[in-house]
């Protein structure tokens, strides 16, 4: 059974950092890609970072160079460092792995975490 845990939202004033992590379980990294997707109010579902299966990544332009994602095998998490967080990061953040389908809302078919919440404020 495939079990993916969001944990290490909060709230946190602009420019502050947060790391949030998906803890995994009956999933393998080496099978396929793990991502970030984030969904705002009123907002459509947003894929925010990606990273494959032989460790390539991705980035939506609005978070370059203040997000990272990381995979830990040995703890089978992955992660995501947010620097310099900015109100238009607010935000439920899902972990999901293998691309799932989604439309306007993230989850649905597939396999995705729970969310976490960010919130960004002054």
């Amino acid at each position: 059974e495939v079990n993916l845990v969001e944990s290490g939202g909060g709230s946190v004033l602009i420019g502050g950092s947060l790391r949030l992590s998906c803890a995994t379980s009956g999933i393998s990294f080496e099978d396929s890609d793990m991502g970030w997707y984030r969904q705002a109010p009123g907002n459509q579902c947003e894929l925010v970072s990606m990273i494959s299966h032989d460790g390539s990544t991705t980035y939506v332009r609005s978070v370059k160079g203040r997000f990272t994602i990381s995979l830990d095998k040995a703890k089978s998490t992955m992660y995501l460092q947010m620097n310099d967080l900015k109100p238009e990061d607010t935000a439920l953040y899902y972990c999901a792995y293998d691309r799932p389908a989604y439309g306007y809302a993230c989850g649905g078919t597939g396999y995705w975490g729970q969310g976490t919440q960010v919130v960004v404020s002054s």
